[in-house]
């Protein structure tokens, strides 16, 4: 991950970055609420075949479950601070996101997530990616899981709470944002 600051000769508003992205389809770009530009390299087979794995098992519960929709990491959302993130895995609560305009959907959604997931590939910063999942609970996320594969460690995340630290877990509930949800990490660890 890279972070570039473009100011002040660049002004990294909706627009331009909206162009960015369009004219750079195969780079993940993110942007900060302070107006960085932050690109991402992709994801090694590893962490990819992993994503996958933890996305599906979103998609399946939120198929059966009806109760919002699902999004995989290359979905991104104008959070209420402006910052533009694209996490890993997310999900929102279905009034939510009726409540957003067809045209909003089309670009960069104008809400957070109510629950992100993101995994740290073996090139990310773990002190970035916490502050990330920090950012999307200040801004309305209510359930966040930050997974590290290489020590089989997970980071949860929830306004009001202290950070939680698992160690190892087989599993990992949806608590009350996702109703019934439970994750199979067995894949992940292997």
């Amino acid at each position: 991950m890279i972070a570039l600051n473009l100011r002040p000769t660049l002004q990294l508003t909706d627009e331009v970055f909206a162009q960015l992205c369009q004219q750079n389809p195969d780079l993940r770009l993110e942007r900060t609420a302070q107006g960085e530009l932050i690109a991402i390299s992709p994801a090694g087979s590893e962490s990819g075949r992993q994503n996958l794995s933890l996305s599906a098992q979103l998609w399946q519960w939120n198929h059966q479950a009806k109760l919002g929709v699902a999004f995989d990491s290359s979905a991104g959302f104008t959070l209420p601070n402006g910052a533009i993130r694209s996490p890993d895995a997310a999900w929102i609560e279905q009034t939510r996101w009726d409540n957003v305009s067809p045209e909003q959907r089309r670009k960069f959604a104008p809400l957070c997530p109510d629950f992100v997931l993101e995994l740290k590939s073996p090139s990310d910063d773990l002190a970035a990616l916490q502050a990330k999942l920090q950012e999307y609970i200040d801004n309305g996320t209510q359930l966040g899981w930050l997974i590290d594969p290489e020590t089989q460690t997970v980071y949860c995340y929830q306004p009001g709470q202290p950070m939680q630290r698992l160690n190892q877990p087989s599993t990992l509930s949806g608590e009350t944002i996702l109703p019934n949800f439970v994750m199979d990490l067995t894949l992940i660890w292997e």
